[in-house]
């Protein structure tokens, strides 16, 4: 992935990286999804901390961090979840006391990826505790690995080809210039904008698993006979064929859209949040679909469909819970309704 570049893929050209627009890098992730999903989780995370930093690090930060990113010299990820805060972010516990040229930070993060063979993480943190609303009293830390950061990876259904770990902080002490833009209090929307690269990336995940399940289907149900005809020949499983081809086709639609309307600029919550939900939920029936059609076959952990089955779920849960992307749609809606 270092040789191909997989790691800077969005970062700027200026720093090294190869300057991808969104719509290029989500077929590149439907590609490596369809082979083998997880990998494409390691330069996810990755690359949604780098667009933090390179749309709101300083550029004595971009010039330090961006270059060593783009070529994998620095493995890096998001470190926002807590174990008694999911999507409630506000409620995150980790603080971040400034103690001289340097932030002291303690606490723990949960689910985080690349926490334990990486190097680097954008850490989410309470530098503020008495600020009201509580955003504005978190920041966000680029922290290298350093005394007192403790990582104990998670085990897990699926998902497996990617490091998630626990990541304990320690009295770590991470230098003022860690701090992603100019004051503190800025975090929560520094790495929310990062989240909507991290959705299309999961949204072309979903579309390359749930292509994957599909084609396994196909080739399976042309090769398998019972009554003397290919089982593609009946009825029943020509109608699941024919939904799992169409939901294919329509997650790849909206995740194009998605991606470039973040290629313009423009916020795409909405189109982000439409094609996350839509494209994960396809690839979890699809999925469910391709071990029907396989029968006993598909339930072997000989057969890849039994991967995709278990991988598939983590899709509607990563990057916001699908439930979580039925309310913001559902905002976004009424707000440019009203607008």
């Amino acid at each position: 992935m270092k040789a191909l570049g997989l790691f800077g893929a969005t970062i700027g050209q200026r720093y090294g990286g190869l300057g991808l627009p969104a719509t290029t890098y989500a077929r590149i992730v439907e590609r490596v999804s369809a082979v083998w999903m997880s990998v494409s989780g390691i330069f996810n995370s990755h690359l949604i901390m780098c667009a933090a930093i390179e749309r709101f690090g300083s550029e004595s930060m971009k010039e330090s961090l961006l270059p060593r990113l783009a070529t994998g010299e620095l493995r890096g990820g998001i470190a926002l979840t807590e174990p008694d805060c999911g999507t409630d972010l506000q409620a995150i516990r980790t603080r971040a006391v400034r103690d001289g040229d340097h932030y002291v930070v303690n606490g723990t993060k949960q689910w985080i990826t690349n926490a334990a063979e990486g190097n680097v993480l954008a850490v989410l943190v309470k530098t503020d505790l008495d600020a009201t609303p509580a955003h504005r009293g978190i920041s966000l830390l680029v922290a290298e690995k350093s005394a007192g950061y403790v990582a104990r990876k998670l085990k897990k259904l699926g998902y497996r080809g990617v490091d998630t770990a626990e990541v304990a902080f320690q009295d770590v002490r991470v230098p003022v210039q860690g701090l992603v833009g100019e004051q503190e209090g800025r975090g929560l929307q520094q790495i929310l904008s990062g989240l909507a690269l991290g959705r299309i990336n999961v949204a072309a995940r979903g579309v390359g698993v749930a292509d994957a399940s599909l084609q396994s289907a196909l080739a399976y149900a042309q090769q398998r006979f019972t009554f003397g005809q290919p089982i593609a020949s009946h009825q029943a499983i020509q109608l699941k064929l024919a939904d799992m081809a169409t939901r294919v086709e329509a997650g790849r639609l909206l995740t194009d859209k998605a991606a470039a309307a973040y290629d313009s600029g423009q916020r795409c919550d909405l189109e982000a949040g439409m094609a996350k939900l839509f494209a994960t939920e396809a690839a979890v029936t699809n999925a469910m679909e391709a071990m029907r059609i396989h029968g006993a076959n598909g339930y072997s952990s000989d057969n890849e469909v039994e991967r995709f089955y278990r991988d598939a779920p983590l899709l509607a849960i990563g990057e916001g819970t699908n439930e979580m992307q039925r309310i913001i749609i559902a905002r976004q809606l009424v707000e440019r309704a009203e607008g």
